[in-house]
């Protein structure tokens, strides 16, 4: 059971191999009409295809409402959904190798496993749950004038068949208003790097010029506002001191290529004994495109605890 955000949180439960992953969404007010097609065009996005990049795995991802939704309506009360697994397969060959660059191994140390089948919550089938949550949490932002998209930016060229490649996403957040986000620890754009890089595969995070910023001058770098307060140039991503100026917040993540390739390669067995690994059709080659409806949810959920937050504050400071 993991938990993420703090007004507008998401806990959820449950992994790849059981029999299905159950979420309870908190924080989120009465009255937001749920789109229903909305939701599950929102999954249809994360949900295998038929690219080649994609696994062959197939899932309905068919989410069940328990409670929190009433005639199509948020009651403000905590949102609870079910997604069964339905095609649900154990891999006797690689159970008990350690997947390079993959959970294997962590697991083991510090839960003291030595079973891949019991390393479920690693996988990237985890993220369903996010985009539950981030597609209601876009809804409520819709309704605010706020959108958020993303796109795939690069994917690096596999070296042999059945190789796995990385990628480059960009994602962008517009019509969100000044404001948001804490000064010190807890910087709209910290959070923002936070639930990015819990996602599976993010190895790394930048907003606005990013690492391009280090090879710029102050002049070349400022934000020069106009007499209205309006920006000349968006340098920053958006935010300024960890809060957000109104801007268009925009950031990209890096992707490792996915560890599992579809063809021999060496390891060691949970004992260290050599061992050989090769993974099948039902692993992706690539995070991308079902990457993307994850990115929009987790910047979607950010975007929303802290609009929540923000109003928190002013209940309280008048």
């Amino acid at each position: 059971m993991d938990t993420f955000g703090n007004i507008y949180r998401l806990t959820d439960w449950g992994d790849t191999h059981g029999d299905a992953l159950e979420g309870l969404i908190e924080g989120c007010p009465a009255g937001l009409c749920v789109d229903m097609d909305f939701v599950m065009a929102e999954l249809n996005r994360r949900a295998p295809s038929g690219d080649a990049l994609s696994t062959k795995r197939r899932e309905s991802d068919r989410v069940e409402f328990l409670s929190g939704i009433v005639d199509g309506f948020t009651t403000g009360e905590p949102i609870r959904f079910r997604i069964p697994n339905v095609d649900v397969k154990i891999s006797e060959s690689n159970r008990y190798v350690l997947k390079p660059s993959h959970a294997s191994y962590t697991y083991m140390r510090k839960f003291g496993l030595k079973d891949n089948e019991l390393c479920g919550r690693a996988s990237a089938r985890q993220t369903v749950c996010r985009v539950v949550a981030g597609a209601i949490a876009k809804l409520w932002l819709k309704d605010r004038g706020v959108r958020i998209t993303s796109k795939v930016l690069g994917i690096a060229e596999a070296k042999r068949e059945g190789d796995s490649v990385g990628a480059l996403v960009e994602g962008r957040i517009s019509g969100i208003p000044a404001g948001l986000g804490e000064p010190v620890y807890d910087k709209f754009s910290a959070r923002l790097a936070y639930a990015m890089l819990s996602i599976n595969a993010a190895k790394g995070f930048e907003y606005g010029m990013g690492f391009k910023a280090a090879e710029m001058s102050g002049s070349e770098y400022h934000d020069v506002q106009n007499p209205d307060f309006s920006f000349r140039t968006n340098h920053d991503g958006g935010i300024q001191g960890g809060i957000t100026n109104g801007e268009e917040v925009c950031f990209r993540v890096a992707f490792k290529p996915i560890p599992s390739v579809r063809y021999d390669c060496d390891t060691i067995d949970f004992d260290g004994n050599p061992a050989v690994m090769k993974g099948s059709d039902r692993n992706d080659l690539c995070v991308a495109p079902r990457v993307l409806p994850v990115v929009e949810a987790m910047a979607a959920m950010v975007a929303m605890d802290f609009w929540l937050m923000r109003n928190n504050e002013l209940q309280h400071n008048p």
